[in-house]
């Protein structure tokens, strides 16, 4: 269900990618911020341990079909690592008040979540659109939903902000976005879209990109192409890319879709190039597209991949070839058996946030060691309430399901030096009682309950 306004500058857009391009661009050398997770060091995404992340993903349009949540198994299954999630600030569609559920279906299936307000597509052009900072104060009600969960999603502002009338005004509300995100505590990887529907085709995201990068405090924002008409021909596809790359600045490929006519995007060129660069790609999508020759599932059903599904998910350089695993979620870390130090009294901190529905709840729980030395592995210990029954987990193993609980750390989690956090979490069931454990041990020590 992609918005199609995008084509109205489609002959401009020709016409502009051949005029010759001769804008002054400086190196760009992105520092590394604090690695409290997802992050941009040069033009790569890393995770928090300094793994290199490269996105392999599609889009799923969930605002519009929030009953299609067996979709997140079904991506993950084909072979993605991410998947880019459509969702609504109320303006247009939505609210999408079920950000913890989305991002604990991502986590279900370990997938990276990224996640988009779709309201501001074609702000300018389309008068219905919602405008960037809108889109802010939408990723600001959702707060609460998202804090602890740097390693695991990354927040895409604003789909397409701003389409082909007076596209220059991007810089300053892309500016404007990023500055609010980190004034209102937002550590997340931001991705900030192109405008012109995405396409950037007068080359105003090409030519400010190094204002919006200076704008982030903390240096952690990556830029979104959307590929489609603009991008018909392999020249137009290497010229753009390489004005990144010499340049040094972080990119993703957010959308794309595929030649399934002459005057299409040439996925083929696509593909191989984000493959040969390192780039991270997304395509458009899922399924349930106004324009099904867009979707890649028919009906959502996994079993009946389309042409496009067939090849972006089996063919050469596509999402099963190419795709890593986060190591968030284990990737080819290996399995390691942790050797269990003692923690002295006191030297813990538990923060347990729930988020509940009618039968069902999931929780984060961030351990948080104070003490003076580091860990080497840790057991936390605490009881579930009564009718309370964990159904799945991450970033630790649960035992058991009910009652007085377990949770031992993963591979990559288990050393916590001073000062030191991790978030982990559980899905659950519960039979009316919400109540969060009362009393937490971390190796045997009792811990703070924030």
């Amino acid at each position: 269900m992609r918005s199609m306004p995008w084509l109205v500058s489609v002959g401009a857009a020709f016409v502009a990618v051949a005029v010759s391009l001769c804008a002054v661009m400086f190196t760009a050398i992105q520092p590394a911020h604090a690695a409290v997770g997802l992050h941009v060091s040069g033009t790569s995404i890393v995770e928090a341990n300094g793994q290199k992340f490269i996105m392999r993903g599609v889009n799923h349009p969930h605002v519009w079909y929030t009953n299609q949540t067996s979709s997140f198994a079904n991506i993950k299954a084909l072979g993605a690592n991410t998947v880019r999630v459509v969702l609504g600030s109320g303006k247009r569609w939505g609210p999408s008040t079920d950000v913890a559920n989305v991002i604990s279906l991502c986590k279900q299936n370990r997938l990276i979540c990224v996640l988009e307000v779709h309201d501001t597509t074609g702000y300018g052009e389309d008068g219905a659109a919602a405008t960037l900072d809108e889109a802010v104060n939408y990723w600001i009600s959702q707060k609460s939903a998202l804090v602890g969960q740097e390693s695991y999603v990354v927040i895409n502002i604003g789909n397409e902000p701003i389409g082909n009338t007076d596209a220059g005004q991007w810089t300053s509300a892309t500016t404007a976005a990023i500055q609010k995100m980190r004034g209102n505590g937002f550590e997340h990887l931001l991705m900030v879209d192109a405008p012109n529907w995405g396409q950037d085709w007068q080359y105003v995201m090409r030519d400010n990109a190094q204002i919006i990068l200076n704008a982030d405090s903390q240096h952690n924002t990556v830029l979104s192409i959307h590929m489609y008409a603009v991008f018909n021909s392999a020249a137009a596809i290497t010229d753009y890319l390489n004005r990144f790359q010499t340049n040094g600045w972080p990119l993703v490929i957010g959308e794309f879709g595929w030649r399934f006519s002459a005057g299409e995007v040439d996925h083929e060129t696509l593909l191989s190039e984000a493959v040969s660069r390192g780039l991270g790609y997304l395509g458009w999508s899922w399924s349930g597209n106004t324009d099904p020759i867009l979707d890649m599932a028919t009906g959502f059903d996994p079993n009946q991949l389309t042409t496009w599904g067939q090849r972006i998910f089996n063919g050469a350089n596509g999402i099963k070839a190419t795709a890593k695993q986060a190591t968030i979620y284990g990737g080819s870390t290996p399995t390691v058996t942790p050797t269990i130090t003692p923690t002295p009294s006191g030297s813990c901190r538990v923060a347990y946030v729930m988020n509940t529905w009618n039968t069902g709840f999931t929780t984060n729980i961030t351990i948080t060691n104070t003490g003076s030395s580091a860990t080497n592995g840790w057991r936390l210990v605490f009881s579930l309430p009564s009718g309370q029954t964990i159904t799945n987990g991450w970033s630790a193993s649960y035992a058991p399901a009910s009652g007085q609980v377990t949770a031992t750390n993963a591979a990559w989690n288990g050393n916590l030096a001073p000062g030191g956090s991790t978030t982990i979490g559980f899905q659950a069931t519960h039979t009316g009682n919400t109540a969060a454990p009362t009393s937490f041990t971390l190796n045997g020590a009792a811990c703070q309950v924030a």
